[in-house]
C-alpha cells in the first residue's frame, strides 16, 4: 500500500494530538487502546505521513512541525514526546475570518498572535508536497478561511477532511463541485470519539428506542482551550450550535421544538486548559406519563478525544482516492462526523464504513 500524505491547516490541540497518537500507535501496533481498527482497508497509522502545515500564529509560522505542535497557545495533553523531526515547516496561511477580534491581544498567552508574514501560496504548497489530502482543523467561525482552503483542494486535487462546524460537505453547492471534479471530501464537524455530542445522541435514541418522550433537554460545555475562548464570541457560534443541535435532533423520529432544545457552549475557564467538562439533562416521560429526568457529567481530554475517528476519516478518504471515487463519502461522513451530508445513526453509519472498506457501494 502506499503512504498517506496529509497536510494540515490549524496546527493546534487537535493537530498536536494527532501527531503524538500516529506517532504512538506507529511504534506500539500491540496497543490498539483507542482505534476502531488498527488496520483499516489495509492501512495502519504508520502509513500516515505529515508533508505540509500552514497556520498564522507567530509562535508557529516559520517552525519545525515538531516545535509549533507544542508551542503555545497550545494546550493539549502530551502523552507521547518521542515525535520525529519532521522535514516539515509550517508556512503562513491566510487569516481572513480565522482569528476572532476578541483574541489578538498579545499578553494573553491563549490569544493568537498573527505572524508578520506574506501568506504562501497554498495550491502550490499543497501540490509541490504530494498532499493527498488536507485536514482543516481552523477556530470555530472561520467560514471564509474555511471555503478558502476548500477550494484550495479542488484547485489542487486534494481529498478535504473538514473537522470544523462550517457547512461545506453537507452543502449541495460544494458538494457538487467535489463530485464535480471527482475529489472526496468528509465533513462536517468532527464528532469526537466518546464525546458530548455522541452521548447525548445515544441517550437520545436509547428513550425514543424505549417508548419514552424526549420533552427538554440541553447540553452545556465548558473547558479552557483556545477553542473555547474563540467561542466567548457569539457572533462565531450560529454554525457550530446548528451543527450539534441537528446531530441530536436526528435521532428522534419528530424533531423537538427549538424552545425545548439548547445546545452550546456556556463558558472559558482557563485553568482547565484542554479539559472539557459538559452536562447534559434530559426529561421525558414514560409509562403512564411518569416523568424522567437524566443527568450526565462528562469530563474528558478534548483535542486527543478525536484523534482516532480523524485517524478513521484519513484512511477512508485514502481508499476512496485508491478507487478514484469523488464527492461527499457519505458513510464516512456519518461516522465521525456531527453535520454529515445524510445523517444515520452511530450503528449504521459504522455498519456502512465497514461495507466501504470492504469495496461495497455507498447507499
Amino acid at each position: 500500500m502506499s503512504r498517506i500524505n496529509i497536510a494540515i491547516v490549524g496546527v493546534g490541540n487537535c493537530a498536536s494530538a494527532l501527531l503524538q497518537g500516529l506517532e504512538m500507535y506507529k511504534v506500539s501496533p500491540e496497543n490498539t487502546i483507542g482505534l476502531i481498527d488498527y488496520n483499516l482497508g489495509g492501512y495502519t497509522p504508520a502509513d500516515v505521513n505529515v508533508v505540509a502545515a500552514f497556520d498564522v500564529d507567530k509562535r508557529k509560522v516559520g517552525k519545525s512541525l515538531k516545535e509549533a505542535i507544542f508551542a503555545k497557545p497550545n494546550c493539549a495533553k502530551v502523552f507521547y514526546e518521542k515525535l520525529p523531526d519532521y522535514p516539515v515547516k509550517v508556512q503562513m496561511g491566510e487569516v481572513l475570518d480565522g482569528i476572532s477580534e476578541h483574541m489578538t491581544d498579545e499578553s494573553q498567552d491563549k490569544n493568537f498572535l498573527i505572524a508578520d508574514e506574506k501568506p504562501c501560496d497554498v495550491v502550490k504548497v499543497l501540490k509541490d508536497s504530494g498532499a493527498d489530502i488536507l485536514i482543516n482543523y481552523l477556530p470555530v467561525g472561520s467560514e471564509k478561511a474555511a471555503k478558502f482552503y476548500a477550494e484550495a483542494c479542488l484547485e489542487a486535487n486534494v481529498g478535504f477532511i473538514n473537522a470544523m462546524p462550517v457547512f461545506i460537505a453537507s452543502d449541495e453547492e460544494w458538494a457538487k463541485k467535489f463530485q464535480d471534479k471527482n475529489i472526496p471530501i468528509i465533513g462536517d464537524d468532527v464528532k469526537s470519539q466518546v464525546g458530548a455530542t455522541i452521548i447525548h445522541r445515544t441517550l437520545t435514541k436509547l428513550f425514543e428506542n424505549r417508548g419514552v418522550s424526549v420533552d427538554r433537554t440541553y447540553q452545556l460545555n465548558f473547558g479552557g482551550n483556545t477553542d473555547f475562548m474563540n467561542m466567548l464570541n457569539r457572533n462565531r457560534l450560529e454554525s457550530k450550535k446548528k451543527s450539534k443541535t441537528q446531530s441530536v435532533q436526528s435521532e428522534l423520529k419528530v424533531a423537538m421544538p427549538s424552545e425545548n432544545i439548547h445546545i452550546g457552549p456556556s463558558d472559558y475557564v482557563p485553568w482547565l486548559n484542554d479539559n472539557k467538562i459538559c452536562f447534559i439533562r434530559l426529561e421525558g416521560r414514560g409509562f403512564g406519563n411518569v416523568p424522567l429526568t437524566v443527568d450526565v457529567k462528562l469530563s474528558v481530554e478534548d483535542a486527543p478525544n478525536s484523534g482516532g475517528v480523524m485517524i478513521d476519516a484519513i484512511r477512508c478518504m485514502k481508499l476512496a482516492l485508491d478507487r478514484k471515487i469523488g464527492g461527499p463519502l457519505y458513510s464516512i461522513s456519518a461516522f465521525t462526523m456531527k453535520s454529515p451530508p445524510i445523517q444515520y445513526t452511530d450503528t449504521e453509519a459504522k455498519k456502512m464504513v465497514a461495507e466501504f472498506v470492504e469495496g461495497r457501494k455507498e447507499r
